[in-house]
């Protein structure tokens, strides 16, 4: 899987939060997207994951020597960040239930079998409205990495995560199929791999 950018921009009124990235990124490789706080990590995920349009140039995704039309690269991307909604309305069981319909579970997995490993079997019938921010993240997070899906996007991952819970996502990131591409958007080093490539997104800020 590659995510090639070409001269990619993107500024809001008239500041640049970044200009002129020209990359390619590849699987089986994991990208740590990095940079002080309010530097735009997040700006350029969204970016990249097709939610947001750049200022200029463009994105262009590859599988197999073949280019993904921009309206399918849906199909192809799983996302986990702090400020993602869930359906308040819903139980577990209901929500991973849902969020199923529209991918497919990576092994084949029933949602009786994630739930347990998401670690969360005696809240299978809670309703969301009342998770933790610690549940939450981590359900926002099992989703996201038993998705089956090429392009995995992780926004500062460990959000409202204790040590055990820190524990729990290094174990289950480290099981990911290694054709994945993955980004994390993080000032953590306990986030990313120690063999991640970073990317220092002040280095494609106007001025730097």
């Amino acid at each position: 899987m590659k995510l090639i950018t070409k001269n990619l921009s993107k500024r809001f009124n008239r500041e640049w939060i970044f200009k002129d990235l020209t990359f390619e990124f590849s699987s089986p490789n994991t990208y740590a997207i990095v940079g002080p706080n309010g530097s735009g990590k997040s700006t350029l995920m969204q970016v990249l994951w097709g939610q947001m349009l750049p200022s200029q140039g463009n994105v262009v995704y590859e599988k197999d020597g073949k280019e993904i039309p921009l309206d399918e690269i849906f199909k192809h991307v799983s996302i986990a960040t702090p400020y993602m909604d869930l359906i308040d309305e819903f139980t577990l069981t209901e929500m991973i239930n849902f969020h199923f319909k529209f991918k497919q579970a990576r092994n084949n997995k029933s949602t009786e079998e994630l739930i347990e490993i998401f670690q969360l079997t005696r809240s299978k019938d809670k309703a969301i409205a009342n998770f933790s921010s610690g549940m939450r993240q981590r359900l926002k997070l099992g989703l996201a990495l038993y998705s089956q899906a090429d392009l995995l996007f992780l926004d500062e991952p460990t959000t409202n995560f204790d040590n055990k819970s820190i524990d729990w996502y290094t174990y289950h990131r480290n099981q990911l199929p290694p054709e994945t591409l993955v980004f994390i958007a993080s000032n953590q080093e306990h986030e990313y791999p120690k063999d991640a490539l970073k990317v220092d997104i002040l280095a494609f800020k106007k001025g730097y």
